[in-house]
Order: structure tokens, then sequence, then C-alpha cells
């Protein structure tokens, strides 16, 4: 995908190449910008420099929203996807992650029930609200 001239594979480049620039880490932001491995991206964020705790908080789910954004509008089949699932939540189900997931996997019972869930689900959240907004955008055409 595509954004601001930049080329990024996942979303997780475009969240870490971010990250980076946030905290004005330039050399960080460039490595991870050479990568396409996922991991290796989420271990370079993870050594970001400068990095406030606060200052990512405020805004992290608006660089991961942009990526998911673009990813669902450059696209096609993505965003057909996304628009034909009207009636559902999206939930990141992984039990090791309880910022951006649910903290639960998908087969866990539990993860049916969003009062049993033990993370906060950023990431599912984003999606819907994408989805969601692609609905409302194509209403005003």
């Amino acid at each position: 995908m595509k954004i601001d001239g930049k080329t990024f594979v996942t979303c997780e480049q475009y969240m870490m190449y971010q990250k980076a620039q946030l905290f004005n880490d330039h050399e960080m932001a460039e490595k991870i910008l050479k990568t396409s491995d996922p991991k290796q991206c989420k271990e370079f964020g993870r050594k970001v420099k400068n990095f406030d705790t606060n200052q990512w908080e405020a805004n992290r789910d608006r660089i991961v929203y942009e990526g998911n954004y673009a990813k669902f509008t450059q696209n096609e089949e993505m965003r057909r996807d996304l628009l034909s699932r009207l009636d559902v939540e999206y939930v990141e189900a992984s039990p090791y992650d309880k910022i951006w997931g649910i903290g639960l996997e998908e087969k866990d019972q539990r993860a049916h029930d969003r009062s049993q869930w033990k993370g906060l689900n950023l990431l599912g959240r984003i999606i819907t609200q994408i989805r969601d907004d692609l609905i409302n955008e194509s209403a005003k055409k």
C-alpha cells in the first residue's frame, strides 16, 4: 500500500514506521521501511528511541486507522470482503495481545462474550470503524 509516497508491505510496517517517526528516530524508521517481515518490524518498533507511552497512546489509534484505511481502500478485494460483513464487530482474537486484541483465542468460548474479553480490542474496533466509515462514504456519493 502507498501512503504519503512511501510503499508499505503490511500495516505492521506502517505502524512501526510511524512510531519511529513520531519519536524522531529516523534511523529506526529507515530500518523499518527496508524490511518486509512483520516480526522484524515489530522488533524494530520496540527499539524506537525517545519512546513516551503517553504520546504513543495519544497517537496509536490514528496511526493504525490510517494504515488500515489505506489497506482497505487500495485493495478492492479486501474492501469488498470488509463491506460484506455488515453485522459483525471485528476482533483481534489473540490470547497474547491485550491491547490490540481481546486477549483470548478464537476457539475460546469467552471470545464470543464481550464482557469476558481480557483485552481492549483496539485493532478490531478500528477495523469496524473503517468499515462503518466506508459505508458512510459510499452513502454520501
